[in-house]
Formats: C-alpha cells, sequence, structure tokens
C-alpha cells in the first residue's frame, strides 16, 4: 500500500512537470530550471465585455532567448487572437487603453513572428481550440526579461479580438479583450 502510494504521489509530480496539450497540439516540458537565467508571469484578466484570462510565462534561457508560453480561456472557438507585450504595465483602463501602444523600443515595423525586424512586443497569433482554449508557445530573441536587450518586466500583455494581419502599423488585431502585468519572480 505504501509503495502504492509512493508511485502515484512520483506519477503526479512528473505530470505537474509537463506542459499541457490543447487542440490536439502536443507541447513540450518546460525548460530546466538550471537553463533559466530569468522568469516572470503575467495573469492575464478580462476587459470590460469580455471573459478571456489566462497566464503567459516568459522563461528567459542562458543563451538570450525568451521562451513565452501561454494558457488562454474565454477566446473565441476556432479563431486567432493577436497577444502582444505593449509598453506600459498598466490595465486600469475599462478597455487595457491605459496599456500603450505595442512595445517597440527600437523603431522597427509591425510584424510576425519569427520574421525580423519587428516590434519588441509582436507575439504574433495564438488559435482558440472548439472550446475558446488555447496553449501557445514562441521562442522569442528580441527581449529579455529584465536585462538590457528590450526588458519586458512591468509591461504589460495585451490579447486582442482579431488575428494580427501583420498591417501597419499594429496589425489590425481590433479590440484588448484581456490585460496582464508581467512580473519578474
Amino acid at each position: 500500500m505504501r509503495s502504492t502510494t509512493i508511485l502515484a504521489a512520483f506519477s503526479l509530480l512528473v505530470l505537474a512537470g509537463c506542459s499541457q496539450s490543447y487542440g490536439g497540439k502536443s507541447t513540450s516540458a518546460a525548460p530546466a530550471a538550471g537553463d533559466a537565467v530569468a522568469y516572470a508571469t503575467c495573469t492575464l484578466e478580462p476587459t470590460q465585455g469580455h471573459a478571456t484570462r489566462g497566464t503567459v510565462t516568459f522563461t528567459e534561457m542562458k543563451d538570450g532567448s525568451v521562451k513565452v508560453v501561454a494558457d488562454l480561456t474565454g477566446l473565441v472557438p476556432a479563431q486567432q487572437h493577436a497577444m502582444h507585450v505593449h509598453e506600459k504595465g498598466d490595465c486600469s483602463a475599462p478597455d487595457a487603453s491605459s496599456a500603450g501602444s505595442h512595445y517597440n523600443p527600437g523603431g522597427h515595423d509591425h510584424g510576425l513572428p519569427p520574421g525580423e525586424p519587428r516590434h519588441a512586443g509582436d507575439l504574433g497569433n495564438v488559435t482558440a481550440d472548439a472550446n475558446g482554449a488555447a496553449h501557445y508557445e514562441l521562442t522569442i530573441t528580441n527581449v529579455s526579461v529584465k536585462g538590457a536587450k528590450n526588458p519586458i518586466d512591468g509591461r504589460a500583455v495585451i490579447v486582442h479580438a482579431k488575428p494580427d494581419d501583420g498591417g501597419q502599423p499594429v496589425g489590425n488585431a481590433g479590440g484588448r479583450i484581456a490585460c496582464g502585468v508581467i512580473l519578474a519572480r
């Protein structure tokens, strides 16, 4: 009985360390703690009249890349939604306009990953499954969590009502349906 309990507890720990999958997309496990140099989280809350919420994590790796992992709910089912880092860490306005525009310290044109150059805050589109949930992973190299290269700590993540079409100046992504502030840990 005791060995069964220990085995069950070990199995739960192993499963907890693995990523979930949504919409039939398989995902990888989180980066090993020894490979990370900085870590930040963002809790997204819906803007007025919307239901989208979720979490976004940013893990800065020793090689300078940043792994972005987002898990969202309350999206329009089977639709793409743009996601960006915005210049201000302020979600106080009912429509999240207080977060300002895309984070763009380099003064680049807007673009979609993996295209370069682009705004430091351009994270691309997440795709909701039939239940309005999305899991998204992306590795970027044009920001840092707290370092000298376009730091994102204290800025906002915005999820938009429509997909980012890559157009100028900010991708025609529609209203802001969720907002959260990035906090380094």
